[in-house]
């Protein structure tokens, strides 16, 4: 499913932005996330549960996707929220230093698209979340993974893959999700959030949509 989400920017040089597909949560655009092995192993927010972080390359790819696929069939409310996703970012550290640097209020992500915040949880309970990365930007997300250079065009398991629909640059990012193979037939399968009908959904998607891949640093898949 595809929405268009209109929000007011929060630099004067622009004062309207408008982000088609699941790419924001409402409120906030995001400009930034630590280093791939920063020290954030646990959110430190008074009332926050969080899972242990493992350091990069400790995590498997399969125990990622593994709990993704347990989340298949999760579907939004009819505001186009109230999805367990919602519920931890906007509990998270990470939802908290948004609105510190860039204004809004945490609230707005109660009926935002949900792709990146659907990662983002998958991560967290993987206790891969250092090197998976969390934000609810799939730009900035995308560009986290190339300053760290975890970037490329080959489909791996458990990589994050970056959609859109209408050119092939980091900044035209519409959509993303977890890629669980390459089917070597010009297509790749994919766990997706906000996908459907506003769920999580197994997907078979045509490479040609797809801008790059993140790659996370995995115990058993090399890049």
């Amino acid at each position: 499913m595809t929405k268009t989400v209109i929000l007011r920017a929060l630099t004067p040089a622009n004062s309207l932005r408008l982000v088609m597909g699941a790419t924001v949560a409402a409120g906030a655009l995001l400009t930034g996330m630590p280093a791939f092995a920063a020290d954030h192993e646990s959110d430190r927010s008074e009332g926050v549960q969080s899972s242990t972080q493992q350091r990069p390359g400790q995590v498997t790819a399969d125990a990622v996707l593994q709990i993704a696929e347990s989340q298949v069939g999760v579907t939004e409310n009819a505001a186009g929220g109230g999805t367990p996703f919602h519920e931890w970012y906007m509990s998270s550290q990470r939802a908290q230093e948004t609105v510190a640097r860039d204004g809004g209020n945490v609230r707005a992500y109660a009926n935002a698209p949900w792709c990146a915040m659907f990662v983002s949880w998958v991560g967290e309970k993987a206790g891969a979340r250092l090197t998976v990365g969390w934000d609810a930007y799939t730009v900035t997300w995308a560009k986290w993974f190339q300053d760290n250079g975890r970037w490329g065009t080959k489909p791996k398991p458990g990589a994050v893959v970056y959609f859109s629909w209408d050119g092939k640059t980091v900044n035209s990012i519409d959509h993303m999700g977890l890629v669980k193979q390459d089917n070597r037939n010009g297509t790749i399968t994919t766990i997706e959030g906000n996908t459907g009908n506003g769920k999580v959904e197994e997907r078979i998607r045509p490479k040609s949509d797809v801008v790059g891949y993140g790659y996370p640093e995995y115990r058993d898949v090399q890049v």
